[in-house]
């Protein structure tokens, strides 16, 4: 099989793949509407963008298709930070505003109307032969690569944001949705680098160094499946994705006031901690899976910012850990009572308000450095 037909066939099963897995968020129901909508449009436009490694040579008979389909690429890097954003935020909604993310694509297709669309077939090949040379074209191309570098820092700065929100505020978090994002990106970026060395070889060699850039579009198109299995593997592994932050609430460090160190705080701040402590243990409020850390301002009557400075700040914990701490050490005092032996890892991780066997696992390790198999071994 000769490099042509390889990335044929490379090509033609992960469009198919990723066809398949847009098709699958666009059906399936969830209430998580937005964000597969948002995927499986990326996931379109990629597969409209790989169309070219089907092709062996420029379509002449349809130049104004092809050259479409090739401007679509400028709706790539907009597409995912939107999915990044609708995953990390609960309350996202696509608003008008977010058509601004389509400028670009506008503005290079305005551009193609002058030399593309409207011409006549020997003026369209004229300035498809002389377009690489073109000042303006040279613009789009570093738009492009200017585009992209700002929505992918900026996909990692949300996603950043929102872990640490999502850890100042809420209590079983699926950080492994997170960690999947973050895969995803970097399986992203990592396309995009071949990308950029395909240009860079046919910027330096030209045209020239055939040989050379069809074996980079070779592993190109390699590597855009390689993505394609990735999307499918983190679909089919986190069914339930990240359920996402309130998007006006901010890093604790950003919203908490610049307070002066002095004895008197000290000693404030050290009353309310053991106040805190004492109600944790009193009230067992962490027995609620679902609690958060509005809930628990409420119930200890303190504002919420105060109650998460307390804790982040002072307390030096994401609110995360703090109440899983107390989870812990009463799933610890379960496995060590004889009377309860017969209950189950799975009842005792519900019982102390987890709701997933996994994040049990990974706090009770953490805070004891044993399985809680192993602990009940040793301690009955």
């Amino acid at each position: 099989m000769d490099k042509h037909n390889f990335l044929h066939l490379v090509s033609s099963i992960g469009i198919f793949m990723v066809l398949l897995l847009a098709l699958f968020l666009v059906t399936v129901k969830t209430k998580h509407r937005l964000s597969n909508y948002l995927l499986a449009c990326f996931l379109f436009i990629n597969a409209i963008d790989a169309l070219k490694f089907l092709q062996r040579e420029f379509p002449v008979n349809y130049i104004n298709l092809e050259m479409f389909r090739g401007s679509i690429v400028y709706l790539v890097s907009a597409s995912f930070y939107l999915y990044v954003l609708s995953v990390c935020y609960a309350n996202f909604r696509l608003k008008p505003k977010h058509v601004l993310h389509t400028i670009p694509f506008v503005a290079y297709n305005l551009y193609l109307m002058w030399g593309i669309y409207f011409v006549d077939r020997a003026a369209k090949i004229q300035f498809i032969n002389g377009m690489n040379d073109m000042p303006l074209m040279q613009f789009f191309y570093f738009l492009f690569e200017f585009l992209f570098q700002v929505y992918f820092i900026a996909s990692f700065l949300v996603i950043k944001k929102s872990e640490t929100v999502y850890l100042e505020n809420y209590t079983n978090p699926n950080i492994s949705a997170l960690n999947a994002l973050y895969k995803i990106t970097i399986l992203y970026y990592a396309l995009h680098f071949i990308v950029l060395i395909r240009w860079l070889v046919t910027f330096i060699f030209g045209w020239g160094k055939v040989e050379i850039r069809d074996w980079i579009v070779c592993l190109d198109g390699f590597a855009f499946l390689f993505c394609t299995c990735w999307y499918l593997f983190v679909a089919l592994n986190n069914p339930e994705f990240f359920r996402g932050v309130n998007a006006d609430l901010k890093p604790i460090t950003e919203e908490a006031p610049k307070q002066k160190i002095s004895p008197l705080l000290v000693e404030e701040k050290n009353k309310q901690i053991e106040f805190l402590k004492d109600f944790m243990r009193e009230k067992e409020p962490y027995l609620d899976s679902s609690l958060t850390i509005q809930d628990l301002s409420e119930q200890v009557k303190m504002p919420v910012k105060d109650l998460s400075a307390l804790i982040n700040l002072y307390m030096d914990k994401h609110f995360f850990d703090f109440v899983n701490e107390y989870r812990i050490e009463k799933a610890m005092q379960i496995l060590k009572d004889p009377s309860q032996k017969e209950l189950t890892v799975l009842e005792i991780l519900y019982q102390v308000g987890f709701n997933s066997k996994s994040s049990f696992n990974t706090s009770f390790k953490k805070y004891t450095g044993k399985t809680p198999t192993d602990f009940r071994k040793q301690a009955l």
